[in-house]
């Protein structure tokens, strides 16, 4: 009986180690020049756009960068299965990089959502110069490294709009018992005001809409939007306050990072950066050529602005959330003062260039 315990055992660790293996950084040599084969797993779907074009980007300019130095490849969520388990892939060794969104994973580290977005923060130009001049990278790196992990960003939609809602919402009163998909900070707060807020995977969104499951729901904007059918369903489509920038992430195994040579980790580095501001500019790109179209297709579809009632509702219960975590989390805290102040400076420039000429200027027709 021992015996047959003890090979059971050894057994068990022999699989455990074959997976490690498997799933870890693989090093290879061809023609003398060491290869470096990457693993990335990714929260969408394949051939996502945008998204996923993001990850398709970066992995072109590191191997042309590297020169074939440096090997990735891409498993999408119908590969592994897990569109909200990046973080613990990575984290458990078993993806090298994963391209996510950090907000999702609020429930095992809260102060992950700060590096995604903050309702009534800072807009993409704002967060970009905050995470690269203003202490960003290296707050965000704080809360990553104690997990084993890097972190760095990985692209950015810009303002999001504040969702498809199948009846208008004119009042507070309308929010009550409000059945609304909507992740990350977004869904702490409208909680607060009455709305039974839920998380659904992306290629969920449009079933559950449909069926009932939910009555509202934010994913992006008309770029990704119009394409995943919304238009179709809910006929109101509201302006944001939640996600004024919403950064991607790319999520990276500490041990892998470190076993890089010095040169291919700024080979990686620069082509993570570089991917990420493509997807800002594709992201504005494709989302006035799809407002466009639901302009001259959709006439359905009413684009509305929340009523002052439910943005002051939104704002004070912001504001309160930021309080508790501030209180209860002195690295919380570290994060909030410092997107505080920063904006409080950033945002009087802001005002007085690109606020002030839109507000003075108009396209000619």
């Amino acid at each position: 009986m021992k015996c047959r315990h003890y090979l059971g055992a050894a057994l068990a660790l022999l699989l455990s180690l074959i997976s490690l293996t498997v799933s870890a950084m693989n090093v290879s040599t061809e023609n003398g020049q060491k290869i470096y084969h990457l693993s990335l797993a990714e929260t969408w779907g394949p051939n996502y756009p945008i998204l996923g074009d993001t990850t398709k980007s970066m992995k072109a300019m590191a191997e042309k960068m590297s020169n074939g130095r440096l090997q990735i490849r891409i498993d999408s969520s119908n590969k592994h299965k897990a569109p909200f388990g990046i973080f613990d892939m990575v984290k458990a060794g078993q993806y090298d990089i994963g391209h996510t969104a950090s907000y999702y994973y609020k429930g095992k580290i809260p102060n992950a959502m700060f590096f995604t977005t903050v309702p009534f923060g800072m807009i993409a130009p704002e967060q970009y110069a905050w995470f690269y001049y203003g202490g960003g990278m290296e707050l965000m790196q704080k809360v990553y490294k104690p997990l084993g992990l890097l972190s760095f960003p990985g692209g950015n939609t810009g303002n999001q709009m504040g969702g498809w809602f199948r009846k208008p919402i004119n009042s507070l009163e309308d929010l009550q018992g409000l059945k609304m998909r909507t992740p990350g900070f977004a869904g702490e707060v409208m909680s607060r005001i009455g709305v039974a807020v839920t998380n659904i995977p992306p290629g969920e969104l449009y079933t559950a809409l449909e069926r009932g499951t939910i009555d509202a729901l934010e994913w992006v904007g008309p770029a990704l939007d119009l394409r995943m059918g919304f238009q179709q369903i809910a006929d109101y489509y509201y302006t944001g306050w939640q996600e004024p920038a919403a950064e991607l992430q790319f999520l990276i195994n500490q041990d892998v990072w470190n076993k890089l040579p010095g040169d291919l980790q700024e080979i990686l580095r620069v082509a993570m950066r570089t991917a990420a501001y493509d997807m800002y500019a594709q992201s504005m790109d494709m989302s006035g050529e799809a407002l466009d179209t639901i302009h001259e297709k959709y006439p359905n579809v009413k684009i509305k602005t929340f009523p002052p009632e439910v943005i002051n509702a939104l704002r004070k219960a912001t504001k309160e959330k930021l309080a508790e975590m501030a209180a209860s989390d002195p690295l919380s805290k570290e994060i909030i003062d410092s997107q505080h102040e920063y904006l409080r400076k950033i945002r009087k420039w802001t005002d007085i260039s690109d606020k002030a000429y839109l507000e003075s200027v108009s396209v000619e027709n």
